[in-house]
């Protein structure tokens, strides 16, 4: 007897995979932006959310074109030799291409580039994994909105604060604790019960940034920029991949 269609088991998490169609259009867009615009940056970005890239890319259209897909790819599409290179020392550019990074092009001056992703910012929940930038502590008392003490939880989040890891109990229909709690502490990695409370309590430690590593012109060459307050930014993850895609799904492997 011939198998029922309708007990046919369809994945709903299963994508399509980069086809050698999408990197050979990701090499095309990138050189043919090489040629139109004056200015080429390396940039990574810190605590990547979805939203601010895409805002990023809306605030430039028309004057600059960001792409953010494979390393490899946005190399051989610059030339990593001297041979292969698009233009005179853009191999420089393109042995910068690793980890979470992409390529900004512009013709703003670079001052004004600077000062622009200098001032971007912003604020979001952090995730598990991330550190802690400050020490959280809950008074004892109704569990409220962080440093908002009209904003109680309902009596339904009960159930919901108990699996985070609180000792709470009814108080007048109010989820309480009758000891300070400290959600986290300032300086240490995040589990994800700690990342949802803190969510949950409205406290935000996440900051997207987009910060220029290096930057190429044809008369100067490859400059690379310090940052004062470097600090380390995560791997890319299959979740980050889908945020790099924003808008101009052209822009991405």
């Amino acid at each position: 007897m011939p198998k029922s269609k309708r007990s046919k088991v369809v994945s709903l998490t299963k994508t399509d995979k980069k086809t050698k169609e999408n990197k050979a259009k990701l090499i095309e867009d990138i050189k043919e932006n090489v040629s139109k615009w004056k200015y080429v940056y390396v940039f990574d970005v810190s605590d990547m959310r979805n939203g601010a890239l895409k805002d990023v890319r809306k605030a430039w259209k028309g004057t600059g074109r960001l792409f953010f897909g494979r390393n490899k790819v946005m190399a051989k599409a610059l030339g990593t030799s001297e041979e292969e290179e698009l233009k005179p020392q853009l191999r420089k550019l393109a042995n910068r291409l690793e980890g979470p990074v992409g390529l900004f092009f512009t013709d703003w001056e670079k001052e004004e580039t600077k000062a622009w992703f200098d001032d971007f910012r912003q604020k979001d929940f952090a995730r598990a994994g991330n550190i802690a930038s400050q020490t959280v502590t809950l008074p004892a008392g109704p569990i409220v909105q962080y440093n908002d003490p009209d904003s109680p939880f309902p009596h339904s989040m009960e159930p919901q604060l108990r699996k985070l890891g609180l000792s709470t109990k009814l108080v007048r229909g109010i989820p309480s604790v009758e000891t300070p709690h400290v959600v986290c502490t300032v300086g240490k990695k995040l589990s994800s019960e700690q990342a949802q409370l803190l969510k949950l309590l409205g406290v935000q430690m996440a900051e997207f940034r987009v910060r220029l590593r290096a930057m190429w012109t044809e008369d100067g060459g490859v400059e690379e920029f310090v940052i004062e307050d470097d600090e380390p930014v995560a791997a890319r993850g299959d979740d980050d991949e889908a945020m790099g895609e924003g808008e101009d799904d052209e822009d991405d492997e």
